[in-house]
């Protein structure tokens, strides 16, 4: 995970957040959000701070009231210390890639997805899978790793719409892997955590814990990926050579 940053300004809290400096101060004055480190005249935020931010976010988008989350923030507080809850938030809202967004110019994707300059469709469905968003004139690249993949299936003689087919398969192959990890966490670590009574001294652990997933189903996604391809590729060729005689038998007896 990436290291922890204390030179957050609100304004640079609010963009990396997805929020306002408005809603970060009346955040604030309500309770839910712990004031910045004050140096001279400015105010610097961190990463718990961003974490409370993407928290207070979840919650809302699954029908939380400002006044609920407030209370749900009290009750951890009164139980446990600051910086507990904090750490657990943190670990839990923190994004699972440092990777920086782009932004890339209409004649640049062109250049890298001509397809998509006869077919507008094909444009249309990058947005609605997430891989580009315009930004006025411009596109925003929120993976440019992922669309870098792309572009190089699309190099190699992959058509374009189906290089989407499966940007769509493939989220949905993850979706289904990241809730079999999550479960682990949820069935092996928090649901012992809450039935001990979500004692203070435990939270530390299951912070750990938390943390510790996220090298751990790279790693195991990677490993296993990486034996399924060379079998894949290996079943594939064999399939590949063992057709060769066949059509050699089929062009002669033409």
């Amino acid at each position: 995970m990436p290291g922890r940053r204390s030179d957050m300004t609100i304004d640079t809290l609010a963009q990396r957040s997805g929020t306002t400096a408005r809603n970060i101060r009346s955040y604030q004055s309500q309770g839910l959000l712990p004031p910045p480190t004050v140096v001279g005249r400015t105010g610097y935020y961190d990463d718990a701070h961003l974490g409370r931010l993407r928290l207070i976010a979840r919650l809302q988008e699954r029908g939380f009231s400002l006044a609920g989350i407030g209370e749900l923030l009290r009750a951890w507080e009164e139980r446990r210390s600051l910086g507990d809850v904090l750490g657990f938030e943190e670990a839990l809202t923190a994004p699972w890639s440092d990777e920086e967004p782009e932004t890339v110019g209409f004649e640049e994707l062109l250049e890298r997805f001509p397809e998509a300059g006869g077919d507008p469709a094909l444009a249309l469905r990058a947005v609605e899978l997430g891989l580009i968003e315009p930004v006025g004139e411009a596109f925003r690249v929120p993976s440019p790793s992922l669309l870098g993949a792309g572009a190089e299936l699309v190099a190699v003689g992959v058509p374009l719409a189906v290089t989407q087919d499966e940007v769509a398969a493939l989220r949905s192959d993850m979706a289904r892997i990241a809730a079999r990890f999550v479960g682990l966490f949820e069935r092996y670590v928090w649901a012992p955590f809450v039935e001990a009574g979500m004692p203070t001294d435990q939270l530390g652990e299951v912070t750990d814990a938390l943390r510790r997933l996220r090298p751990l189903a790279e790693v195991a996604v990677r490993a296993t990926l990486a034996t399924a391809m060379e079998e894949a590729t290996a079943a594939s060729t064999v399939a590949q050579v063992g057709a060769l005689p066949l059509r050699r038998s089929e062009e002669v007896g033409a």
